[in-house]
């Protein structure tokens, strides 16, 4: 059974929605739990006390590293340890981006992406020095995919799934686990965006037991995991084998190759950049008889 006793997990954006659903989960498994919101943290707090549990309310606003640093500082003098921080914040200003104010733009980055990077770094030194943590980051189907209409938030979205690569292999010595959730559910911020048959079966519940795996000692690492009303999926990004272009590399190459640098048989996903790159070189070396010891 998973459970989470004499560990201390952080939920950012936790007074509702989704990272409400997060800390009561953890909770009930035994986490002592920092319910990080600047609006009804202290009414989840009640309710995980009520339950029998141990939780702290904190008002830090993400999008204000001094108060992040702060954050962090309290729960280290009240327990002494963070094993899990779980990055949920978010704010919405959907608009096309004809339309939108950059500073619009600008914001929604600064809370989801920039907030979700001053929390890994707050709690990094401490996760290190234990030798374990567990870092979930919260993307979107608009990050993966799209969405009309939020520029702003697919951009800031997708940036986990880059920053969760990169922390995932900067974490691996220590032990610390760094995974992504995109979740589709029913809250304050898709409220108008779905209909309401929808929003009954995609409640945040079906969603915390796939997040509560990936904060668990066994989790996975580098996983982007889709999640919405009780189906759970693992998103992949994977690289076709591609064409090399012999001879002049002109533009018309390109576009008589496309059915074979498109075609996703044997298409595979990268370990790091520098994979991306070797592949290539190695490529090129071996079409025009370059000895690459590599």
């Amino acid at each position: 059974m998973i459970r989470f006793d004499d560990q201390v997990a952080i939920v950012t954006g936790a007074g509702a929605g989704l990272g409400r659903s997060h800390a009561l989960g953890l909770a009930a498994r035994g986490a002592k739990v920092v319910v990080n919101d600047i609006h009804a943290a202290d009414d989840v707090v009640a309710e995980i006390e009520a339950a029998g549990g141990e939780a702290l309310a904190l008002a830090a606003d993400v999008s204000d590293g001094q108060a992040v640093t702060e954050m962090v500082q309290q729960v280290m003098d009240r327990w002494g340890r963070i094993d899990i921080l779980i990055n949920n914040a978010g704010i919405l200003r959907d608009k096309t981006l004809a339309k939108m104010d950059m500073t619009d733009f600008a914001r929604v980055l600064d809370v989801h992406l920039m907030g979700t990077a001053r929390c890994c770094h707050a709690v990094w030194p401490i996760m290190r020095a234990q030798g374990y943590g567990r870092i979930v980051l919260t993307s979107s189907g608009s990050g993966l995919y799209g969405n009309f209409g939020q520029s702003n938030y697919a951009a800031a979205k997708a940036g986990m799934v880059g920053l969760m690569n990169t922390l995932h292999l900067e974490g691996a010595r220590d032990d610390i686990r760094v995974n992504t959730l995109a979740p589709t559910a029913a809250t304050a911020m898709t409220e108008g965006l779905l209909p309401e048959a929808a929003l009954a079966l995609l409640q945040p519940k079906t969603i915390t037991p796939g997040v509560l795996y990936l904060v668990s000692r066994d989790a996975p690492s580098r996983t982007i995991l889709s999640a919405g009303g009780g189906t759970f999926a693992v998103t992949q990004i994977t690289e076709t084998q591609g064409a090399l272009i012999e001879g002049e590399i002109t533009p018309e190459a390109v576009a008589g190759a496309w059915a074979q640098i498109t075609d996703p048989t044997g298409a595979e996903p990268l370990e790091n950049a520098f994979a991306q790159t070797r592949k290539y070189a190695l490529r090129a070396a071996k079409a025009q008889g370059v000895n690459l010891d590599w």
